[in-house]
């Protein structure tokens, strides 16, 4: 059955003597290492301006694993699309989709840092506008032809993107609100989500409805959904889950100081959140809870571990990602 595996970001931690370039390196020794596990997917994950150096540039990193890789599956979750230029985008994807034969999954999200909108150029007013546009040119620029573009965010006189991809590219949608879930329903080929379970359902509810409306056949829409898996005590893990989720709250802050800061405790009454949100356990519990979502959702659904952790050494994320393949994903429920 088929698990994927990320989100990989390559950030350094305080007090660890790793630098940027070991963990690139590791971020490629580990994709290569799911690659032979077999894993269906590996997926990186973008920001800008953090301190510790979160992962800028997700097409970069993928075709570098890509290069070094033959069969596993490559999907950005997700690039922050509105702060890419369309044309560029189109042609970054394109190259990857080259290097790697075929095996891009172009995930695309909106972004929500002020200051990743103000440093790069782009405005947050428009993003969802950009989006859209976004996803509508992708298509016709990755035809080959010639085409032109007038929107309102973008405008492109007559031109031809190359080189064009061989196999088609397909483009999934990250986002926790219903207008991403339509967006992806209208213009994408998936949606790829780490909502609650409840959300997610919902999810589902809100892009059957939408694909109703615009005549499009649920069936050919994929549903990615990702969340931390843990095979064992989830306490052991719960530092790791607390510096993750902290660090998007003081990404913003980070983007103007020097050096990498440390992660505060975890406060009075987050630790009991904090396991809610780890699908873990024996490796018969992770399977039981996928199963029950499955059966909740009702869809075909492609799982994928958020068990990548910056705060560990390598050997531990590959031990992690080695129980997980070995105790999981033989059970994984298909569909």
């Amino acid at each position: 059955m088929s698990l994927g595996f990320g989100l990989l970001s390559a950030q350094l931690t305080p007090g660890d003597n790793r630098t940027w370039e070991d963990r690139y390196e590791e971020t490629i020794d580990l994709s290569k290492r799911l690659e032979s596990l077999g894993y269906d997917s590996v997926w990186t994950t973008e920001h800008h301006f953090v301190d510790d150096g979160y992962m800028p540039s997700l097409l970069v990193t993928s075709a570098a694993i890509a290069a070094v890789t033959s069969r596993i599956t490559i999907g950005t979750g997700v690039v922050l699309a509105p702060l890419h230029e369309p044309l560029r985008l189109a042609e970054d994807a394109a190259t990857v989709q080259a290097i790697s034969k075929g095996r891009l999954v172009l995930g695309l999200g909106l972004g929500w840092s002020g200051i990743e909108f103000d440093a790069l150029g782009a405005d947050m007013s428009l993003r969802g506008k950009a989006m859209t546009e976004i996803l509508e040119i992708l298509p016709k620029a990755w035809t080959g032809d010639p085409f032109d573009w007038r929107g309102d965010v973008y405008s492109y006189p007559r031109i031809a993107v190359r080189p064009a991809p061989a196999d088609h590219i397909p483009v999934v949608v990250g986002g926790g609100v219903d207008a991403a879930v339509k967006r992806a329903a209208q213009f994408a080929d998936g949606f790829f989500s780490n909502a609650s379970p409840e959300r997610f359902v919902a999810q589902v509810k809100v892009a059957q409805e939408e694909m109703e409306r615009v005549g499009k056949d649920p069936a050919s829409f994929r549903w990615i959904y990702y969340s931390v898996m843990y095979p064992g005590n989830t306490d052991d893990i719960l530092h790791s889950m607390w510096h993750m989720s902290w660090k998007y709250s003081d990404m913003e802050a980070s983007a103007s100081r020097s050096g990498v800061a440390s992660t505060p405790p975890i406060p009075e009454g987050m630790h009991e959140r904090l396991r809610k949100r780890i699908i873990g356990g024996s490796s018969q519990e992770i399977v039981d809870r996928l199963g029950v979502l499955r059966d909740q959702l009702g869809v075909p659904v492609e799982w994928v571990a958020r068990s990548y952790f910056p705060d560990l050494s390598h050997t531990r994320q590959v031990e992690i990602a080695e129980q997980l393949a070995s105790e999981v994903m033989p059970f994984v429920p298909a569909g």
